[in-house]
This record gives C-alpha cells, structure tokens and sequence, in this order.
C-alpha cells in the first residue's frame, strides 16, 4: 500500500475516524485505524470500538493499494505533527511498519494485525430513510442529556427514535427524570422508523452532521443495528437491548399547578443558586402568592436565596430538586415561555415549552429535610 494525500484534508478525515477506536478492549486491533487504498483512488478509514463504528473516505492520490490497521490516536497526534501538508504513507512489509513522510520529517509505525479488525455493518438491502438533518440534530440535543449513563441499566442509555409521516419523536430517560421532544417536519418521511440508538451514537452522528452542513441525514435500521450517513461519513452502531420504558406511563394526567414563566430568567436563577448546591444538596423551589423563592444550602459552605415573581396561589408549596438535573432541563427547553406544572413536594414536576408545545422534560423531585 503506497499512498499520498494533503495532511490537511487528511487530519479532517482521520479526527472523524479517530472518534470510534477503543481506549478500553482487550482486542489491540481495535485501538487502531484501519486504512485501505483503493485501485480506483482514495482511502477509506474505519474504527470501530464493537459498538459504535466509523467510516469515513478521504481524496488521496493512490500508488499501491492495500489495507493497513494504525494506533488511530498515535497517527493522529503524529499527522498533526507535521510540517508540511504534502504527505505519504506507504506500508514496508519486511520492516512490518508504515512509512510516513511529510517534507524533512519520516517516521515509522508498526502495523496492528488487519485480519483482526471487525468487519462494519453494510446497509445492504434494507431501507433507506432520508430525515432532514437540522430538525434532527436538534431533537437529539434536546433529550440526549436525559439518557442514563448507568451501564447496568442498558436499556435506558438509549433515545427512543422514532419517525414516520411529519413528525419525529426522541425520548430519554434515567429514571429521575425523562425527556421527550417532537419535532413536525416540513415534508413527509418515506417508510418509519423506531430504534433504542444510544445517546453516544447520536451525539457522534449530530458532531459529525453539524461539521459537514448537508440537509439529509440518511438511516438504515437492520435486525440488531442502524447505520447513518452523513456525506462521505458512514456510522453504524448497535441497538440498545431492551425494551424501553412506555413513557407515557410515567406521565401525570393531571397538575395542581400550571405556571408560566420566563425560561431564560429562570434558568439564570437555577444557575446562580446550583453555585451553592453542593456535596448533594438540593436545590430548593418555595412557591408562594406572586413569588418563587429559590434557594441552597451548603453546611461549611454557605447558602444562597433569590426570588422572583410567577403567577402563583393557593397554598405554599416547597420542593426540592436536583439542581444538575433542574438545570439541564431548563437548557434543554430553550423557549422564552415556560410552563411549569406540579403536584405536591413528592410528586414529580413537569417543564413544557410554552412556545412550540412540543417539549417536555418531567424530574423527580428530592425529598427535602425540614
């Protein structure tokens, strides 16, 4: 395998690939990349780490062909090293080694064994659906924060993705507090869609989607996998195991409260008292006539308390929160009008978008010490 390409379009390729190497099997292969010239032109890198798996190609000026597997983040370190933008790799067999060579600057790096690198997923015969890209990188940065990073509870590390017709839906959940967004898209989607992703998988794919600025975003689900495509970046990843929760289950019919406020406000608020919530304390929500009072308390830290006024009445209530969880629902509802709705100081609380009504984000609350 001989080939030569720009070290700058190079590092482009490489960082995406990069992504999907191991840092933790056993399997050394699975820490590299593995590279293959094509006869016809260019080079297609891959990574995969056995649940998530990258492919990427890059324009490259081809010699030799030949398939090679590299420490994908020692390549990455030692391409970015270099001085010049002209680069060639080709692949020595006596020495067992890849010769890489930028203007002055040689180096050499032992190969990984080819024959033990996975073999990716292909779309093969499955369906295509083809989701507008925008609409669904920002319904995954809406939930994905929700999704559990417990991994004895695989089946809530994943969004629940679905689609069909307008409208597409994610949801989330950790158990203390779960998230749903429905997105109504401008044009019909051809077949449907409903797939456990794990929320890493979509983070990747909504990085990688953002960096290429395409409009579509194409998926392919299959028996145990879904493959996405994004340009020339092809991620495939497995499926969650599990059945997810029935989230509407979880929901409340019915609030005693229904409250409208300022989002950014608010947010601001939760933000400056999260300051003094620390070592596990909660985040305290006093609500009184006209008024909201919020508040925490650190023993050998200190304490911190602003109010600000919400359409209030009826009897006081006083519930507790974690301030971490309270915060990112906040972000996440990214809407001027918020609807906050709420039961009793034990019963979960629920933030709403007042504006597109297609945001929920529902958190338990923390049973406080009087």
């Amino acid at each position: 395998m001989k080939f030569s390409v720009s070290r700058e379009k190079f590092i482009g390729s490489l960082g995406v690939a990069v992504r999907g190497v191991s840092t933790r099997s056993a399997i050394q292969t699975l820490a590299g990349v593995r590279l293959e010239a094509n006869d016809g032109g260019g080079v297609e890198l891959q990574a995969t780490d056995m649940e998530l798996g990258i492919r990427v190609g890059a324009e490259a000026s081809v010699d030799r062909a030949g398939v090679v597997v590299l420490p994908g983040r020692l390549l990455l370190d030692v391409v970015r090293s270099l001085p010049k933008d002209d680069l060639s790799l080709e692949y020595r067999s006596q020495e067992g080694d890849v010769e890489l060579v930028s203007g002055p600057s040689r180096f050499h790096l032992r190969t990984l064994p080819a024959d033990e690198f996975p073999k990716l997923p292909e779309v093969g015969d499955a369906s295509v659906m083809r989701v507008p890209s925008q609409a669904f990188v920002e319904t995954v940065g809406r939930v994905a924060r929700a999704a559990s990073r417990d991994e004895t509870r695989p089946h809530l590390t994943g969004v629940l993705v679905s689609a069909a017709e307008k409208e597409l839906r994610m949801v989330a959940t950790d158990s203390y507090r779960l998230s749903v967004k429905e997105t109504t898209l401008d044009e019909p989607l051809e077949g449907s869609l409903e797939a456990n992703v794990p929320a890493r998988t979509l983070q990747e794919l909504s990085r990688i989607s953002s960096a290429d600025g395409g409009d579509r975003i194409e998926i392919a689900a299959l028996e145990h996998q879904v493959i996405f495509r994004v340009g020339d970046v092809t991620l495939s990843s497995r499926l969650v195991e599990g059945r997810f929760p029935n989230y509407k289950q979880l929901l409340p019919d019915q609030f005693e409260h229904e409250l409208h406020v300022s989002g950014p406000e608010l947010l601001e608020v939760v933000r400056r008292i999260s300051l003094l919530a620390q070592k596990n304390a909660p985040l305290r929500m006093r609500f009184a006539e006209g008024a909201l009072e919020v508040s925490a308390q650190t023993p050998d830290i200190g304490e911190a308390s602003e109010s600000l006024p919400v359409p209030f009445d009826g009897e006081a209530l006083e519930i507790g929160f974690n301030p971490e969880f309270l915060r990112e629902g906040l972000e996440s509802a990214e809407s001027d009008d918020l609807i906050l709705k709420l039961i009793s100081p034990l019963r979960p609380g629920l933030i709403q978008s007042g504006d597109d009504g297609g945001f929920i984000y529902l958190v338990m609350p923390i049973r406080l010490n009087v």
